[in-house]
């Protein structure tokens, strides 16, 4: 029996019944504990106010920690860069497309149209900084909340779009609201963002975990996760930081484009690098300390300090 920790919300649960499907398709039973985390209780609140390490993990690893769960399914997007102590990642899914959209009833919406300025709801202060560097007319309004959360709220006229991560929209059967993808070279995806991660106690039955864990890693998503993640480890960042990476593979190499915007967006640090698929955290590493050589140690200092 795999007992496996969950978020209450729909995307949360859509994630952990597609992961135990798979477990169960490989012959383990599951029984699934869903719960709600404080990042699904304060939602009047910026995550970066909140404090960001952990707000949507914190009670998840509690489970694992007392043997409640066996393992916790989470958006690997949602993973502080440093785990804390007595945690590690087991398996990351295979990866959705990880581009962000804009969501709109309004077929018409254009960023570009400086015209008709959208409001355009997000959480996210890397979207916001991307929005403010190239779409600076464009107004933004703080979207906390699960996706059916936020439609709600656009429903009743908060905003006229919503920025989201296609992975999520897809899953939950919304993606014929799409309006707009954004090219993932410009608006580059948060680490993580289309994966799901496995997250066990280091104390997990040895036995148990290797099951799991060929059950459910995909080889590709965990190379280019080790690096992305890497680099955000460099960086000591969460999701209350404008960073971004994503990594892809190209033949025995990976290739890693990541960095950093400012708050505000007129500011935006990025870099291409590659390393062989050996060594995915080194190249992830490199291209961190790059970013903090280049201006980021000064611009995280600045957030830091404009977050309180």
């Amino acid at each position: 029996m795999i007992k496996i920790g969950s978020r209450k919300s729909k995307l949360a649960m859509w994630q952990t019944e597609t992961v135990a499907s798979r477990l169960n398709e490989a012959g383990m039973a599951t029984r699934i504990n869903a719960m709600e985390t404080i990042g699904d209780k304060v939602l009047d609140t910026s995550i970066a106010k909140i404090g960001s390490k952990g707000v949507f993990t914190a009670e998840l690893e509690e489970q694992l920690a007392s043997g409640v769960t066996d393992i916790a399914v989470h958006s690997a997007k949602d993973m502080q860069s440093q785990l804390p102590e007595g945690f590690v990642l087991i398996a990351f899914t295979e990866r959705e497309k990880v581009n962000d959209v804009l969501l709109s009833h309004d077929r018409t919406a254009d960023l570009a149209d400086s015209n008709r300025p959208l409001v355009v709801g997000t959480s996210s202060v890397r979207r916001r900084a991307f929005l403010r560097h190239y779409y600076p007319h464009v107004q933004i309004v703080e979207m906390r909340g699960n996706l059916q959360t936020r439609l709600r709220k656009m429903e009743e006229g908060v905003c006229d779009a919503l920025m989201l991560a296609y992975a999520g929209v897809k899953r939950m059967g919304y993606d014929n609201l799409i309006v707009k993808e954004f090219d993932e070279r410009e608006f580059v995806p948060p680490v993580g963002q289309g994966c799901i991660a496995i997250e066990a106690a280091t104390s997990i039955d040895a036995d148990k975990m290797t099951q799991i864990r060929d059950c459910l890693n995909n080889k590709a998503s965990e190379t280019c996760l080790l690096a992305e993640r890497a680099f955000l480890k460099k960086l000591e960042g969460g999701c209350s930081i404008p960073a971004f990476g994503h990594a892809l593979l190209e033949g025995e190499e990976i290739v890693l484009t990541a960095g950093l915007a400012s708050l505000d967006g007129t500011t935006i640090l990025r870099t291409t690098d590659r390393g062989p698929v050996q060594n995915p955290a080194v190249l992830g590493e490199k291209v961190g300390e790059f970013i903090l050589a280049n201006g980021g140690r000064e611009m995280l200092e600045e957030i830091r300090r404009a977050q309180g």
